[in-house]
């Protein structure tokens, strides 16, 4: 197809397609953000603390080198 014989064509689409994306995309709402406040009792509860204890025993230097080798 000759590009410059439908030009016109081409000009039209890409400018429809801008009026209405840009139409499309005004009708999103923007993201509210909310300032939210610590509650009274999650801040008394201050000791309280999530640990994660993770126990595995270390790969020896044949077992590291197979692992790299697979990925």
């Amino acid at each position: 197809m000759n590009i410059m014989k439908h030009m016109e064509a081409v000009f039209v689409v890409a400018m429809s397609l801008a009026v209405s994306g840009s139409y499309l995309l005004d009708a999103i709402p923007e993201a509210q953000a909310r300032n939210y406040t610590a509650d009274a009792a999650m801040v008394a509860s201050g000791d309280k603390v999530a640990v994660v204890t993770v126990s595995a025993k270390r790969l020896s230097a044949e077992e590291k080198q197979i692992a790299g080798a697979r990925g």
